[in-house]
C-alpha cells in the first residue's frame, strides 16, 4: 500500500497545494490540513482504481457478457454510486459522522485496560512473512464481512436498505457500490470497529479494503465465466456471486440467500450457504416481477428504501 501511495504522491501534492489548501485557508479550516491531505490521496487512489477497473473489466463485459441490454439507464445510476464512494466523498462524510461515536468507545475500552491484539504479537513468526500476515487479516475481516452480509438478509429492516443493492436488474462492474447511504454508514462503523478490535495495522487494512473492492468489482461484472471447479472454491468469481444476486436465489430459503462471501467462498462452504451451480440467472428481487418499485434514480432508491424500512407498503408500478 505504501508503494501505491508513493506512486500517486506527486499528483496528490499537486492537487492539495493547488486546490485543497487554498480552499481550506479561505474557509478557515486550516486545522483540517493533515486530514485533507490524506483525503486527497484517497481521492487520487480511488479515481485511479475506477479507471483501472473500467479498463480491465469493460472489455470483458463487451466480449463475454452474461446478458445484453438495449437500455443501460440503470447502469448509469450505478456509476453515480461508484463515483460518490470511490472518490472519497462518502467515506469522508462517514468518517466525520463516526468519529464522535468511535472516539468515546475507544477511550472507554482503553480505560478498562483493553488494548487491541495484534497478530504479529500473538504469532511473532508472522512478522517474518508479510504476505501470510496480510492473508490472515484478510481471512478474519472476510469472516466478519460474511456474517454482516448474512445479517443484512436476516433482519427485515436491514434488508430494506440492502435491497437497494439487490434490486439492480442490470448488474455490472459498477454495481458493487450501489448501496443505501445508511447501509454504507453501518458498513463503515462495522469495519472501523473491527479493524480497531483486532488491531490490524492501518496499511494492511487499507490494502485489504482495496483488494476486496477490486474482487467485488469483478464479482459483479456482467461477464459469463467463473474460475473453474477448484478456483470457484478459493476466490469469489463472477458466476459464484451472480447466483447470490439471482432472482429466486439471492434472498430465498432457510438462510435467505446463498454465496454471501466477499473474498473466500470457504465461509459459505463451512456454513452451508454455498451454491456452485454453473448457471447465470437473471438478477434482481423476486417481487420486482410483480411490479414492486425500487426506484430508477439515486434519490428514488434512497427514499423508497427508507419507506420499506419504516414498514410502509411497497409501491407497485405497472408495466
Amino acid at each position: 500500500m505504501e508503494f501505491l501511495f508513493n506512486l500517486i504522491q506527486p499528483l496528490q501534492s499537486w492537487l492539495f497545494e493547488g486546490l485543497v489548501l487554498p480552499a481550506l485557508y479561505r474557509l478557515g479550516f486550516m486545522s483540517w490540513a493533515d486530514s485533507a491531505y490524506d483525503a486527497t490521496g484517497y481521492f487520487v487512489l480511488g479515481s485511479a482504481e475506477i479507471v483501472l477497473v473500467y479498463a480491465l473489466l469493460r472489455p470483458l463485459e463487451a466480449i463475454i457478457p452474461a446478458e445484453r441490454w438495449a437500455d443501460r439507464h440503470a447502469v448509469w445510476t450505478d456509476v453515480i454510486y461508484t463515483l460518490l464512494y470511490r472518490s472519497g466523498a462518502l467515506p469522508l462524510v462517514f468518517f466525520l459522522a463516526l468519529e464522535p461515536l468511535l472516539n468515546p468507545v475507544e477511550i472507554g475500552l482503553r480505560d478498562l485496560g483493553y488494548l487491541p491484539p495484534n497478530l504479529e504479537e500473538l504469532l511473532p513468526w508472522l512478522g517474518l512473512y508479510p504476505i501470510l500476515a496480510f492473508l490472515a487479516y484478510a481471512l478474519i475481516i472476510d469472516f466478519f464481512e460474511y456474517w454482516r452480509h448474512r445479517l443484512q438478509h436476516r433482519f427485515n429492516w436491514w434488508w430494506a436498505l440492502h435491497a437497494v443493492h439487490h434490486s439492480q436488474r442490470q448488474m455490472s462492474l459498477w454495481t458493487d457500490d450501489r448501496n443505501h447511504l445508511l447501509d454504507g454508514l453501518l458498513e463503515a462503523l462495522w469495519l472501523a470497529l473491527l479493524a480497531w478490535l483486532i488491531g490490524v495495522p492501518g496499511a494492511q487494512f487499507a490494502l485489504i479494503i482495496f483488494t476486496m473492492k477490486a474482487v467485488e468489482n469483478l464479482a459483479h461484472a456482467n461477464v459469463r465465466f467463473g474460475f473453474g471447479a477448484v478456483g470457484d472454491r478459493l476466490l469469489v468469481s463472477p458466476r459464484f456471486h451472480r447466483i447470490h444476486h439471482g432472482i429466486g436465489v439471492g434472498h430465498e430459503g432457510r438462510a435467505r440467500g446463498c454465496n454471501f462471501a466477499t473474498l473466500f467462498p470457504v465461509w459459505d462452504i463451512l456454513f452451508g450457504t454455498a451454491n456452485f451451480q454453473r448457471v447465470y440467472p437473471a438478477t434482481g428481487i423476486r417481487d420486482q416481477l410483480q411490479g414492486v418499485d425500487y426506484g430508477r434514480g439515486f434519490w428514488a432508491q434512497q427514499w423508497l428504501a427508507l419507506r420499506r424500512m419504516a414498514g410502509r407498503p411497497p409501491r407497485v408500478v405497472s408495466g
